[in-house]
């Protein structure tokens, strides 16, 4: 089993991603989300589900261990392929899963294309006890800090491969944390997060 890949990105589609990992060219299908983030020649970690058939083996990635998770979650429900699992994470964060799933509310499933209205069903409540509940609203702004410079930082963070709302969630930590000094300072903040992060979390080269 495949289960982890870092390399250098070779090409990157509208859905789908090629790694070079160790002079070998790895083609892995990826939400939108995480094709628009790949750049050719930049390094890449996706945790990945091979899923093998008779005529093919495939390979699917992703930014987090909670995706891949929540992926092999939605493999179970019966009707859910691995296109429709992949779809499923590319429309909605794991928080909206989760909370679609807790409210036992089928409607946003159905609007994930190559799902209809019994899978959407069969999604909510099939997963019932088996996702972690959503997680609460981030808490507001730490004052002193300006909305765009929060706002700033936390593309800068998600631009270096962290989904957006880890990214959101660590830059108010670091805020909250930070000196009067830092705090007036983007590129302060942006290394005080990116030192709480550290290298290894989201997969990506800092």
């Amino acid at each position: 089993m495949i289960s982890f890949l870092r390399g250098a990105v070779l090409h990157a589609g509208l859905d789908s991603v090629v790694l070079d990992v160790g002079g070998v060219g790895f083609s892995v299908a990826v939400t939108p989300e995480v094709a628009r983030r790949a750049r050719a020649g930049e390094e890449l970690a996706l945790h990945t589900h091979l899923i093998v058939r008779e005529d093919a083996l495939s390979l699917f990635g992703f930014a987090t261990r909670a995706e891949l998770d929540v992926f092999g979650i939605l493999l179970g429900v019966s009707g859910v392929g691995p296109k429709s699992a992949l779809g499923v994470l590319g429309a909605m964060s794991i928080d909206q899963i989760a909370e679609a799933v807790q409210l036992e509310d089928d409607k946003p499933f159905r609007k994930v294309s190559g799902i209809g209205p019994k899978t959407a069903k069969l999604i909510a409540v099939q997963l019932q006890g088996k996702l972690a509940p959503p997680q609460a609203a981030p808490a507001a702004s730490p004052a002193g800090i300006a909305a765009d410079v929060l706002a700033q930082v936390t593309q800068a963070v998600a631009g270096l491969g962290w989904p957006e709302r880890v990214a959101s969630e660590a830059v108010a930590a670091a805020a909250e944390s930070a000196s009067e000094a830092d705090r007036a300072s983007m590129q302060a903040l942006l290394r005080l997060t990116l030192a709480a992060l550290g290298p290894a979390n989201g997969g990506a080269r800092v």
